[in-house]
């Protein structure tokens, strides 16, 4: 499957931005899929996920209640809604896909770049 993230940019403190994680090739409803992000000077780090059917959710602690993590199987995209964001959000977010069957965080987007000014 192939990923393509978009949404990302440059947003003030308490602002909010939506990403999109648009995905071809495969059907969409075959995969689990994450957002990741990656700030400068760190490591990548975990940040929701959700699985195939929607019906259940996962967030790092620092972005719960804040962000949502959802997806529409039939226009094959993934949505990371981002709500009262804050400088700490500042990264590269990464969409990513794992076969429902299990495994690994297989498929990788590009990454869109969200900047969150104080």
């Amino acid at each position: 499957v192939q990923l393509q993230a978009s949404g990302g940019g440059l947003v003030q403190a308490g602002g909010s931005l939506r990403l999109s994680c648009a995905a071809s090739g495969r059907t969409l409803s075959n995969y689990n899929m994450g957002w990741f992000r990656q700030a400068p000077g760190k490591e990548r780090e975990f940040v929701a996920a959700i699985i195939w059917s929607g019906g259940s959710t996962s967030y790092i602690d620092s972005v719960k209640g804040r962000f949502t993590i959802s997806r529409d199987n039939a226009k094959s995209t993934v949505y990371l809604q981002m709500d009262n964001l804050n400088p700490k959000d500042t990264a590269v977010y990464y969409c990513a896909a794992n076969d429902r069957r299990g495994g690994t965080f297989a498929s990788w987007g590009q990454g869109t770049l969200v900047t969150v000014s104080s």
